[in-house]
């Protein structure tokens, strides 16, 4: 494995890889600790370098460094690596986790018998490991597998790293192709932007670019137009204006128009993408969508359409004798707004309820419930998340489950078992925080409604909209095609709490009333410095909550930050508190992240093959180096993960403001400094208040706070769901 490129003046080192202290996958950067012949104590080694492995012999040119905090180092320019020749060398490299199958223990056993032939009794005659205590026939394949699925793997680094591309995805480009990778790249690169996960189109058209592929190429156009398309899909667009989707295509491949237009038309012949003529008061545009999203669009409003029309398969309810009879069994008594909700729910197929915390969603569709149950049969409830399905569960007493889970996926076919040919067994279903769902998620759901169930659904159009693409509860809503009630009245008990009075007084464009007296669960700390910011929410998280709460610092305190980069976004807090909350669990690294036993963790893409979901939350519970795979705690259920897997997760000590939608935690704390100017919006800080279930506290600016409040303008969403919709009023 070659790094770099060597330069005659340079100095040569050469030693063997002793251990790695940090590497990012992403662009080979390496820290690690070589033993140099000729020198004692173990050299430091900074640089690029392929997929290092313990055990290795790096015969290195660089130069030599004074690093102010770190002292003397060797930045590497240009790096063979060669299997070690050493008994030492190759029990640490087996025992590296290298290959599957082989840790440190049994490295060591190994050795012990083969000594320096180990390696070739692994190439040519594996079945000789019999021999050694712990290794039957089962491991044996395990071993031959691992071992030449890695020589195959080296050779595509080789070739991708001869691209200018990392050994990052070399795995996964295996794993997808196998034996095929090579030929598949050379081919055609642009197909690994649509196959493999983290490899995108800018990635591919390196790759490319490299094995001498015309920028005109119309391979390259359209590849650049679907990825653009998809990008965009991840601002929240479904469809994105012709002219504009021309000129944004244009300027990222620095190509003529007409070559983005010719790729345009080929990709509509092909039905990847849609061009349809938009037409209002407003809107006057040729919409270009994918096909997936332009289906999915059309689809959810021609069902909502089928759902609201279809009579309901029902016992006759009196609303009056209703009344009456849940509120005595649920003793309580409604208010105006709602018995109109209940009675809404009685006099119409689809219904959606909204409102902000405090206001009696989960009062209405606990009500709703205990009428309907005496009238029809099935009833399901569903949330797009897991905590969010767990939380109405709990406040109902009844099942719900995940969008996802509700739906069946098969790994096998590749799609959902419940769909159009075999829907849902239900009269009635009840979906939750549905301001989360995006236009993909809701059109698979649809489908799987039989036309003769009751639809309710419940969200607050207040929070922010979905993280995928889609705007579908506020676009329901300002269709007027369907029921609507809102309910606005914060009830005596939640009117109690400071986190409601401050959610609603914040989300109608007023400062939060701040007293940060003893009893309240609401807490503003004033602090301008970044790096204060950082320190004050360590402490809280480790010791000032837990010792004045009561509640634990991993399950109970969620932070939530509107950023991922920055001394307080995602990536600086999770470092400072896994360090600061599990400083001592068995560690792996796998793309500059590092991974312990006991780490708080979320899934951060759809995996259906695994049943976990983008924003599903667990704890790392093992760590296996001789097989190569973690094993995470996502509610009570273990969930095995490759090492090659683990770009789907990430620290979740804290977590950005929009992942957190739908869920709740009995204790919030917010950071909110200038520095997150662009993300600072008042629906950004109202859907972070309302995830603390009993105490929030927010660390930052007081100007950062007034410009939030202050900023309701709320990033346009190209979408045509709403028209589509009040298509079905004429």
């Amino acid at each position: 494995m070659e790094s770099g490129k060597p330069n005659c003046t340079m100095v040569k080192l050469r030693g063997q890889l002793e251990r790695i202290t940090y590497c990012n996958e992403e662009n080979d950067y390496v820290v690690a600790k070589v033993r140099v012949y000729g020198r004692a104590d173990l050299v430091t080694v900074v640089g690029s370098i392929s997929s290092p492995t313990p055990g290795e012999v790096l015969s290195m040119s660089g130069e030599w460094i004074n690093h102010p905090k770190f002292g003397e180092q060797f930045k590497v320019a240009f790096c063979t690596c060669s299997v070690p020749a050493s008994v030492y060398g190759i029990e640490k490299y087996l025992g590296s986790g290298l290959i599957k199958g082989i840790g440190s223990v049994m490295a060591k056993r190994i050795i012990k018998i083969f000594g320096e032939k180990t390696l070739d009794i692994i190439e040519e005659s594996v079945e000789k490991l019999l021999q050694v205590e712990g290794i039957g026939k089962h491991r044996i394949e395990m071993i031959s597998k691992a071992w030449a699925e890695q020589k195959e793997i080296r050779s595509v680094m080789v070739f991708l790293q001869s691209q200018g591309v990392s050994s990052a995805y070399a795995s996964k480009i295996y794993k997808r192709y196998g034996d095929e990778s090579i030929a598949v790249v050379k081919d055609n690169p642009y197909k690994l932007a649509y196959d493999v996960h983290g490899i995108g189109f800018l990635t591919a058209d390196k790759i490319a670019q490299k094995l001498g592929f015309d920028e005109k190429s119309p391979l390259r156009a359209e590849a650049g137009i679907i990825f653009k398309l998809h990008e965009l899909t991840e601002e929240g667009h479904v469809y994105y204006p012709y002219e504009d989707l021309i000129s944004a295509t244009k300027e990222m491949l620095g190509v003529d128009e007409s070559v983005v237009e010719i790729a345009i038309k080929s990709l509509e012949s092909e039905n990847k993408i849609v061009i349809e003529h938009l037409q209002n008061d407003n809107v006057n545009v040729r919409g270009v969508f994918l096909l997936g999203y332009y289906f999915a669009e059309t689809q959810i409003a021609k069902k909502l359409c089928e759902i609201k029309n279809t009579k309901a398969n029902i016992k006759e309810i009196y609303p009056e004798a209703a009344l009456k009879y849940v509120q005595k069994k649920l003793s309580i008594s409604l208010a105006d707004k709602q018995i109109e909700a209940v009675n809404a729910a009685i006099g119409n197929k689809l219904l959606i309820i909204t409102g902000r915390p405090g206001t009696g969603k989960t009062t209405i569709t606990k009500a709703i419930l205990e009428i309907f149950s005496l009238a029809i049969g099935k009833i399901l409830l569903a949330a797009p998340t897991g905590r969010a399905a767990k939380r109405i569960s709990e406040a109902t007493g009844r099942e719900a489950k995940t969008i996802h889970r509700l739906l069946e996926f098969d790994p096998a076919k590749g799609g959902f078992k419940r769909n159009e040919n075999h829907q849902l067994d239900c009269d009635l279903i009840i979906l939750d925080e549905a301001s989360m769902i995006d236009t993909l998620l809701m059109h698979h759901l649809l489908k799987a409604i039989p036309p003769q169930a009751t639809l309710i659904i419940v969200g607050d159009i207040n929070q922010l909209p979905s993280v995928g693409a889609g705007n579908v509860l506020k676009d329901i809503i300002n269709s007027r095609a369907f029921a609507v009630v809102e309910l606005n009245e914060i009830f005596r008990q939640a009117s109690q709490s400071s986190i409601i009075v401050n959610a609603h007084r914040i989300i109608g464009g007023q400062y939060p009333k701040i007293d940060n007296a003893p009893g309240t669960d609401f807490y503003f700390i004033a602090e301008e410095d970044q790096e204060k910011v950082l320190q004050k929410i360590l402490a809280m998280v480790k010791e000032r909550i837990p010792q004045k709460f009561g509640y634990d610092s991993i399950n109970d305190i969620q932070v939530l930050t509107p950023m991922n980069r920055g001394v307080v976004g995602t990536i600086k807090l999770n470092e400072a508190l896994q360090d600061a909350l599990n400083p001592r669990g068995f560690e792996i690294i796998r793309g500059g992240r590092r991974y312990r036993t006991a780490d708080k963790v979320m899934q951060i893409r759809n995996n259906y093959d695994k049943n976990v979901f983008n924003g599903d939350i667990g704890v790392i519970s093992a760590i296996d180096a001789e097989n190569q795979a973690m094993t995470v705690n996502v509610d009570g259920r273990e969930v095995n993960y490759e090492y090659s897997e683990l770009d789907e997760l990430v620290l979740a000590y804290a977590i950005s403001v929009h992942k957190s939608q739908g869920s709740e935690y009995p204790a919030v704390i917010i950071p909110l400094v200038m520095a997150h100017y662009i993300m600072l919006q008042r629906n950004l800080v109202y859907t972070g208040i309302t995830r603390g279930k009993k105490l929030v506290v927010v660390v930052g600016s007081k100007k950062a706070m007034f410009l939030s409040i202050n900023n309701n303008k709320i990033a346009a969403r190209y979408t045509w769901l709403q028209e589509r919709c009040e298509r079905t009023l004429s």
